[in-house]
């Protein structure tokens, strides 16, 4: 996939992982950048081939609204996300229900509002953010691990449907990275950097999956594993 030239969607573009997106991609030449937040005025990036829109990917008017705009994008960057450390047996269903929205239905609903238009470029892609959590429930995260993996599931769905139309679904698996979302976590984390540039290579390469730092890679090779030896060896290392 191509980045010079391209016009990306980033969704959660205000701040953190999403805004690094937008500062990169435009490094790489993106000649334009829908930067997406719930309210636009935040996006601070000063730079004419950024373009700020609302856009809360729980609301189905704000991502239809962003895709009849959009028309020319060729990448779409699902980032938005939320971790709300509501536990699943005692947590509200409603606190429950809302990370789902966020963290799921957002990449999917802006899958399904951008396939028609990456169609029409050609194929496009379509670059979801995940998280090693999307492998492994950790004390703390047990929804927004839940969230995460049904993101990844839905991130391999959509890789099978839209590959008739040439399109690059490509799912991001990192452990903690140094954001807001982080900072009561006292454990090594990857740079925002550091994460992106691994993201938009893979993409740049045509990768469908990007492990972008060793937390990933461990979360995922212990899939093999029996639960119970697999859990005590994450949780051994976190």
């Amino acid at each position: 996939m191509q980045i010079r030239e391209s016009v990306a969607v980033v969704t959660g573009a205000n701040r953190g992982i999403g805004a690094e997106f937008v500062r990169q991609l435009l490094e790489r030449g993106a000649t334009k950048v829908y930067a997406g937040a719930r309210d636009a005025s935040t996006i601070a990036i000063d730079d004419p081939r950024v373009v700020p829109v609302t856009l809360d990917v729980t609301s189905a008017a704000d991502v239809e609204a962003v895709a009849a705009l959009a028309t020319d994008a060729t990448i779409v960057v699902s980032n938005a996300g939320i971790s709300s450390a509501i536990p699943l047996v005692t947590g509200d269903l409603d606190g429950i229900r809302r990370e789902f929205e966020t963290n799921a239905f957002g990449p999917l609903r802006m899958a399904r509002a951008f396939a028609p238009t990456l169609a029409a470029a050609g194929g496009g892609a379509v670059l979801n953010v995940l998280s090693a959590s999307s492998w492994a429930s950790f004390p703390g995260a047990t929804t927004y691990g839940a969230s995460k993996a049904a993101a990844w599931s839905i991130t391999d769905g959509l890789r099978l449907e839209l590959a008739e139309q040439g399109t690059l679904v490509t799912g991001l698996h990192m452990g903690l990275v140094d954001t807001d979302m982080t900072a009561a976590y006292d454990a090594p984390k990857i740079t925002v950097a550091q994460v992106v540039t691994a993201a938009l290579d893979g993409l740049e390469h045509g990768d469908v999956e990007v492990l972008a730092d060793e937390p990933a890679k461990a979360a995922k090779a212990s899939l093999a594993l029996e639960p119970t030896a697999r859990y005590a060896q994450l949780l051994g290392a976190a």
